[in-house]
């Protein structure tokens, strides 16, 4: 790595404070709680807590593309808050060697009520564009997110995609010396994410920026940066040459879960909320020992709710072990689901799983309905739940890309509270 560093981090640690032990109290609380600190007795009980990030001592070097690997909830989108001045570290320090720019959650600084033509003005100036800035580069920011035909509907109607190809090129186009990336190519088509890949690449290569890309696309990441680092549950479990450290990575996850085994997520789930989350899943096939290409599976999941929800959809994501998207089954679009407070269990029904003999891994994502119900948000989503590892068989016909797969979530069971 090159020796001018643009982001250094000595003792980096992050803690957040779990459950119903606040760490603000209102003045009344303070005061109502002073009689019983004088008798010794009614003592606040010391709050639960979760270190996201420790002891991170880290060199980022000035024009380089660098990944951050790590399973869901290792700490990696918590890193790029932190090097963004969105959250605070408790303790440590971090030193940035220049201007910042970050694309970390879809639509940030975006308002809904606004338009595209006009939250780009908007997010621009967010990120430290001035005016002038904006309207030199607004043409080449509308075409490279594709969004020009509907630049003057409120982004409020937008869908995922078109508010991340938006955000994407505002950020990327505003040429700072530190680019923050979190997962972006885990939305938009194939051609999209191609330009984002060679975007970050000319902002590296050709105008010498620094690029920090969090992504679970391995494949992405080793095109991309030539050094990684791969957080594992808060702290830096190792640094180096990125095709050394996506070997590392690799080894160290299991790889084909057996049909009909159920795999415990309690501790891998990562919620943006405590409402409702997925607690274990497993592959369920006809018969068969064994997951093959191009017949038919199931997908089954529990969840946990702690009162009655509704769900907007239920989908189970297949992707390379390198993290190439290839399919989403399941509904996002659909009526909802109504589901009971307690325990249940969600089925995605495949008619045939179409891809060649190899290895791959599943997302698990529950959505929620939000405001007019036109727009989901995410309830729960788990990266990576289930190792698959399909198998040829002589029965099964060529995989053909051009013939649709047909997937149904079953009806909820529910198993008890």
């Amino acid at each position: 790595m090159s020796d001018a560093w643009a982001v250094r981090t000595t003792d980096l640690g992050k803690r957040y404070y779990l459950g119903e032990g606040e760490q603000y109290l209102a003045l009344r609380d303070i005061l109502a709680g002073v009689p019983r600190r004088l008798l010794g007795r009614g003592a606040r009980a010391e709050p639960d807590s979760l270190w996201a990030l420790r002891d991170v001592d880290l060199e980022i070097p000035k024009g380089e593309v660098v990944g951050i690997l790590g399973r869901n909830g290792a700490g990696k989108s918590t890193f790029l808050k932190v090097l963004s001045r969105i959250t605070h570290p408790t303790t440590g320090s971090v030193e940035i060697d220049g201007r910042v720019g970050s694309l970390l959650e879809v639509g940030t600084g975006f308002h809904p009520e606004l338009t595209g033509r006009e939250n780009v003005f908007l997010n621009g100036a967010i990120l430290g564009m001035s005016g002038n800035e904006i309207r030199n580069r607004f043409d080449e920011i509308v075409e490279f997110s594709g969004v020009s035909e509907f630049l003057d509907t409120p982004v409020k109607r937008y869908s995922t995609g078109m508010y991340m190809r938006l955000a994407f090129a505002v950020a990327a186009h505003l040429e700072p010396e530190i680019l923050l990336v979190d997962e972006v190519l885990a939305v938009g088509d194939a051609e999209f994410q191609r330009r984002c890949l060679g975007r970050m690449r000319e902002l590296a290569t050709a105008q010498g920026r620094t690029v920090v890309l969090v992504s679970h696309n391995l494949d992405a990441v080793s095109q991309l940066s030539r050094h990684s680092i791969w957080l594992d549950h808060g702290r830096v479990r190792d640094t180096g040459p990125t095709p050394e450290i996506v070997d590392a990575y690799l080894r160290s996850r299991q790889v084909g879960t057996a049909p009909g085994e159920w795999v415990d997520l309690e501790g891998r789930t990562r919620s943006t909320g405590d409402e409702v989350r997925i607690t274990r899943a497993r592959i369920t096939v006809n018969g068969a020992p064994r997951v093959e290409s191009n017949e038919p599976l199931a997908i089954e999941f529990d969840v946990e709710a702690r009162k009655p929800v509704t769900l907007g959809g239920a989908m189970a994501r297949l992707a390379t072990i390198g993290g190439t998207r290839l399919l989403d089954a399941g509904t996002t679009e659909g009526p909802s689901i109504e589901l009971p407070a307690g325990a249940s269990r969600l089925r995605i029904e495949l008619d045939r799983l179409p891809v060649a003999p190899g290895s791959y891994a599943v997302d698990l994502v529950i959505t929620r309905v939000m405001g007019s119900g036109r727009k989901r948000g995410v309830f729960d989503l788990v990266e990576g739940a289930l190792d698959v590892e399909a198998h040829a068989t002589d029965a099964s016909p060529a995989i053909d890309a051009l013939v649709p797969v047909e997937a149904k979530v079953a009806t909820v069971e529910h198993l008890g509270d």
